[in-house]
């Protein structure tokens, strides 16, 4: 009898600890990820040949997340303008709430507009300062500090092309390289209240600017004006004879209750070779934003900076940028741009946002193209999930 007792005591032990190994085990997790994004635009300007009013489907991404423990991974493809392309891959392994490790193609951070997504700037659109100063995805490794009271990045990388052009053997090794990073002090950060400050700053060499006979010897700064549906230049400069960039952007946000203030200025250097004068670049935005509906807002640690209003909040958004590509001692003239818009979110519910937008936009002082001034009144659902 007792031995009858033990040999079940001992089965029901082992069965316990398979069962504790069992649940042990972290489980594999996949969720699918998509967008889609329906614009439509009014545009009033003297320039109205190159600005159609219409309808465009500007973007539309497929993708999914995994996790399983410590790694996750994201991969998108986005279908835009007849074209289909990968956005992020990459793999992402979180030691724990505050450290995490990050490799593959995304947009590295660099200032407060680099923690949200193109399809979730307030703005409707993002800053032209932000556009231009800033980079597209980006191959590297990213190391990111979520703290208490400080939030701070640091990555190194490749040039953008590396992930839109395909690249021979002999080619990896002539890649245009870099590092930056984004430190932020944010004493103060609970519902309704923030007082965040930060710096962000970064290096490059040399790109490549579609020169066979002189390749990874220039920057190409552009952007095109802030609308989807009519897709037209706004500011464009190339700078040769480049030996390396250096560049920063101080970041400010602001909230008390239902009101939130958000600025960065941008600075960027291109230092030559051959006795050429270095180019500078600058621009500055600050944006204003109001919940008409929806109480407070809140603040996403993971991003260090505003999370995305609730169910059924309506947001009215004023937004001034200033941005110049022109710099006469560097003999570089890519345009000066001013614009002012003003922007209504609704937040339907957690996957879609209905948007209203109008703004002002005037370009100046571009070498290759006359000044233009342009209203437009544009209009966005999307659904993202």
């Amino acid at each position: 009898m007792k031995t009858t007792i033990l040999i079940a005591s001992a089965a029901l032990l082992c069965g316990t600890n398979a069962a504790m190994a069992q649940n042990d085990e972290p489980k594999f997790k996949i969720n699918p990820t998509g967008r889609i994004l329906l614009d439509g635009a009014i545009y009033a300007t003297p320039q109205k040949p190159q600005f159609k009013d219409g309808f465009a489907i500007p973007d539309v991404r497929l993708g999914a997340k995994m996790q399983y423990g410590k790694w996750k991974a994201k991969i998108d493809v986005g279908f835009a303008y007849n074209k289909v392309g990968l956005k992020d891959v990459f793999f992402e392994y979180d030691f724990n709430d505050q450290h995490l490790l990050r490799a593959g193609s995304f947009i590295h951070q660099y200032g407060l507009q680099s923690a949200t997504s193109s399809s979730m700037k307030p703005t409707m659109e993002e800053p032209v300062s932000n556009a231009v100063f800033n980079d597209s995805r980006q191959i590297g490794l990213m190391y990111v500090y979520n703290g208490d009271k400080f939030f701070g990045t640091g990555s190194v990388h490749v040039e953008p092309k590396a992930t839109t052009v395909v690249l021979r053997p002999d080619q990896f090794t002539q890649e245009g390289w870099g590092f930056r990073s984004r430190l932020v002090a944010r004493p103060l950060h609970e519902e309704g209240k923030v007082v965040q400050v930060g710096f962000s700053g970064g290096f490059a060499t040399p790109q490549n600017v579609n020169d066979p006979e002189t390749p990874h010897n220039s920057f190409q700064f552009k952007s095109n004006f802030p609308t989807r549906v009519a897709q037209v230049t706004a500011l464009d400069a190339t700078v040769d004879h480049a030996m390396n960039l250096w560049k920063f952007t101080p970041e400010l946000l602001l909230n008390y209750g239902p009101v939130a203030l958000e600025s960065q200025y941008f600075f960027q250097r291109v230092n030559r070779r051959n006795g050429l004068r270095a180019f500078t670049g600058q621009g500055a935005y600050v944006t204003l934003r109001g919940l008409i509906l929806g109480g407070d807002y809140s603040y996403s640690m993971p991003d260090a900076g505003l999370a995305t209003p609730k169910k059924g909040a309506l947001e009215c958004v004023l937004n001034y940028n200033y941005t110049t590509l022109t710099d006469a001692s560097a003999g570089v003239y890519g345009g000066r741009m001013n614009d002012l818009s003003f922007t209504f979110n609704y937040y339907i519910n957690k996957y879609m946002i209905a948007r209203l937008h109008y703004s002002y936009t005037h370009t100046w002082g571009r070498a290759d193209a006359p000044s233009m001034s342009v209203n437009g009144f544009m209009a966005r659902l999307q659904v993202i999930f």
